[in-house]
């Protein structure tokens, strides 16, 4: 399986005519996914009292039952992807996570609400790679960190809408009619899908044409691995993601339980924080790495180092300053440098792919994100919570939460590792796509 230039007319290298329309409408899905995946975090405080589950039950809930199979899942379906139709895999995607997402509001067991939530990471685990993958063929190279940036912002929307409607709805009527709301619309948007979403020849943005045939599992981990960028972008990735993922998990508990906010304050708080902040930071450290990319291929990996390095003291602030206006001006701050990552992460993952297996390369570089972050730091997260809890009392989440936040150190070490081979690997891929 190879791919090669093309000289037929028409064939050259260029974006997609309705690239934005397309990336606007994935963006959309990107948010009623978030919606869907975030809505728990605000209501972790209810659902903990209703089904009178630990921090550490809480903690596999947010996490391990819902990443461990959202991981698991991507793989096949990504593989899928590259060698099918991704327009019809996102189309049944949205429709199994919208149905689980409100099958969560029906549970009533710690056991039931668990497998729920482990039929939302199937359903979910069908978007990225495809999308990733679409993505890259709506946009050229030299704009794809920027589009993958603004498509990450749809998750800083998703996690705002999730925050406010689910801290409002929650305390309105209930936890459970939280879940419903949210879910059920998902299969009007799955309808949409099916119409809007555009399928563009593989390669199209770069002039490539591309073989029959799609590379397996083994081709793919062989080829991405083999690449020393990769290896250390997957660590640095993951590592970012273990601190965000800890503290958007949590940090709604830490505010009512330290900050003493009710529901309905803490879901609007963090949503601000999230959706807005984030969505600055998303987009900024996109639109940083294509920028900078121009003069040195090295930006992708160095912007992701330089907003790790600027988040720490904020989020810091954050845990430690006493009344809750100057800790969520922290934490506003410190959101819009954490996710320098997301764009430059997603956008190099892509370049250092091949075109056949692009959908695959996202799944590896997610895997390692979710697995990680969104699986083990919100357990991690539960864990020192309960292992505290006798000798701090509430006060145990600004502990647990420090040392997630820790991580950060490690996640910019890898990252500055990844600029040493960045230029070698990048021309490699060139000399042979």
């Amino acid at each position: 399986m190879h791919e090669t230039t093309s000289d037929a007319p028409g064939a050259g290298p260029g974006q997609h005519p309705r690239a934005y329309f397309m990336l606007a409408f994935l963006v959309f899905l990107y948010v009623i996914n978030y919606v869907d995946r975030q809505i728990l975090s605000v209501l972790l405080e209810p659902i903990k009292r209703d089904l009178g589950a630990s921090d550490t039950q809480m903690g596999l809930l947010t996490g391990l039952a819902f990443a461990l199979f959202y991981t698991l899942a991507a793989v096949p379906i990504a593989r899928l992807a590259d060698g099918g139709v991704r327009k019809n895999v996102i189309v049944w995607g949205v429709a199994v996570w919208s149905v689980m997402t409100a099958t969560c509001g029906l549970a009533r067991s710690f056991g039931w609400l668990a497998l729920a939530r482990v039929g939302v990471g199937v359903g979910e685990a069908t978007l990225n790679p495809a999308a990733h993958s679409l993505l890259s063929d709506y946009f050229p190279p030299a704009k794809r960190a920027t589009a993958l940036a603004l498509y990450n912002v749809g998750g800083n929307l998703g996690i705002m809408t999730g925050f406010v409607l689910g801290g409002w709805i929650g305390q309105s009527v209930g936890w459970r009619q939280a879940f419903l709301v949210v879910g059920l619309p998902g299969l009007v948007a799955a309808i949409a899908a099916h119409f809007v979403l555009e399928e563009p020849p593989r390669g199209s943005a770069e002039g490539l044409a591309v073989e029959d045939g799609v590379a397996s599992t083994r081709e793919v981990l062989a080829y991405m691995l083999g690449r020393p960028t990769f290896r250390q972008l997957a660590f640095a990735s993951a590592l970012y993601a273990f601190a965000a993922y800890g503290f958007t998990i949590w940090g709604s508990s830490f505010l009512i339980r330290v900050h003493h906010m009710t529901l309905t304050e803490t879901g609007v708080a963090m949503g601000l924080v999230q959706g807005i902040g984030g969505g600055i930071g998303t987009y900024a450290g996109g639109r940083l790495a294509d920028h900078f990319s121009r003069r040195d291929e090295r930006a992708a990996v160095l912007v992701s180092a330089v907003g790790g390095a600027m988040a720490l003291p904020f989020l810091a602030l954050f845990l430690l300053w006493p009344d809750r206006h100057g800790a969520l001006m922290g934490y506003a701050v410190a959101m819009v440098f954490s996710v320098f990552f997301v764009g430059p992460s997603y956008g190099l993952a892509q370049s250092l792919a091949r075109v056949r297996m692009r959908a695959q390369a996202a799944a590896l570089l997610l895997f390692a994100i979710n697995l990680i972050g969104l699986g083990i730091a919100p357990l991690v997260v539960g864990m020192l919570n309960d292992a505290l809890a006798a000798r701090f009392g509430d006060e145990a989440i600004r502990y647990s939460l420090m040392a997630t936040g820790a991580t950060t150190v490690g996640a910019v070490v890898f990252s500055l590792r990844a600029a040493r081979t960045v230029r070698a690997d990048l021309a490699q891929v060139r000399k042979s796509p």
